[in-house]
């Protein structure tokens, strides 16, 4: 299954459906992470702004719009979700949140060796050494899973929106 596309872009490749058996054991790694996480202590809601902020970075459309929806249906706020590229001056992300959002971009942006250094000390402030390891994996398996995306050009699916007409503030 390949991406269709015009004539000036490249047919790109499904890479997880042209290698299923590498793409199942990417699956099969974020199944252990997610019970990693569960098992450290980092609730689902937790998880998921980790795999939004680095799907983010990454700029990952298809990973953002999964993600969003596991997020909801998890129990996070549409505002919370609004704010998160800004998470440092929302004010509305708790300790363990922060800490986590902090490793999950310093996990994704490897050439920074103040804000690594900076996360990791933030992180020993609030997570246990099980949450941090769990964190840290978490957010480098959103990030294999953004470069699948991006590479093969998986398409984000339009939504219908549940209302006919437009709300303005």
């Amino acid at each position: 299954m390949s991406e269709q596309t015009g004539a000036s872009t490249p047919r790109r490749i499904f890479i997880d459906k042209q290698s299923p058996k590498a793409f199942h054991a990417l699956v099969q790694t974020s199944e252990a992470v997610s019970a990693t996480a569960a098992e450290a202590g980092l609730e689902r809601t937790t998880v998921e702004l980790i795999n939004l902020r680095v799907s983010q970075l990454n700029g990952c459309a298809y990973c953002l719009d999964l993600h969003t929806r596991k997020a909801l249906r998890a129990g996070e706020s549409p505002q919370r979700l609004g704010v998160l590229a800004a998470w440092r001056n929302a004010g509305v992300f708790t300790p363990v949140e922060r800490a986590a959002l902090g490793l999950a971009e310093a996990t994704t942006d490897t050439t920074n060796t103040d804000a690594r250094t900076s996360a990791y000390e933030a992180a020993r402030e609030a997570l246990s050494e099980d949450q941090i390891s769990a964190a840290i994996w978490v957010a480098i398996t959103i990030d294999a899973f953004n470069r699948v995306s991006i590479m093969s050009g998986h398409p984000v699916q339009a939504s219908h929106p549940t209302q006919s007409t437009p709300q303005h503030d």
